[in-house]
């Protein structure tokens, strides 16, 4: 676990105080800087190549996550509501199948990279069962969000009726560990993904 400081530069992002301009900047270009870093090294690359990246000292880094771990969750949370927000801007769409099917290749193809903070992250000791905090409430909201994503592809006869969110998500998690397990080749990802979509369509009339 990385060391941190324990004084905040403008406000506490853990102390309910709000945070100056310039704090909430450097906060973002920090979480971009991470998401990015993370993306490419996983969730052990270093604190200080983040800090380089998002042009801010190291202290300042830990001012605003002070532990790796904290920081870590973040992204993880930040990825998490990206997707749920994604799932919202598609449920209105004129197609509901294929928004559907579209936002579960996607949903797939990050749940390769959530599998790694999420491993991370209950290995530092993180619960990422509690009913509370910051994930849970990333987690509802990304399960709702697919929810009226999914209903709306059903009522359009577009996904079998027999498949709740619970279902769904485990599907996305195989898929995703189908692909993992392949190395991300392009073929089996293709090949992995048109099977599952295959069976969430309602069979043919007879």
């Amino acid at each position: 676990m990385s060391p941190g400081a324990p004084a905040a530069d403008s406000g506490d992002p853990g102390g309910g105080r709000p945070l100056r301009a310039d704090a909430r900047r450097n906060r973002t270009r920090i979480l971009d800087a991470a998401d990015a870093v993370f993306a490419v090294k996983g969730p052990t690359a270093s604190t200080e190549e983040i800090a380089q990246r998002a042009e801010v000292a190291i202290g300042t880094v830990f001012r605003h996550f002070p532990t790796k771990e904290a920081l870590v969750e973040a992204v993880f949370v930040g990825r998490l509501h990206a997707l749920a927000e994604q799932a919202r801007s598609l449920a209105g769409a004129d197609d509901p199948g294929e928004a559907f099917f579209a936002f579960l290749a996607e949903a797939v193809r990050q749940s390769t990279i959530k599998h790694t903070f999420a491993d991370a992250l209950a290995d530092a000791g993180v619960d990422l069962h509690a009913s509370e905090g910051s994930v849970a409430e990333a987690i509802r909201d990304l399960r709702q969000s697919i929810g009226e994503l999914l209903g709306h592809a059903q009522q359009a006869a577009r996904v079998r009726t027999d498949i709740d969110v619970r279902t769904l998500i485990a599907l996305i998690a195989g898929a995703a560990h189908a692909i993992g397990y392949a190395s991300q080749d392009a073929a089996v990802e293709s090949h992995v993904l048109s099977v599952t979509f295959d069976g969430l369509r309602p069979p043919p009339s007879p």
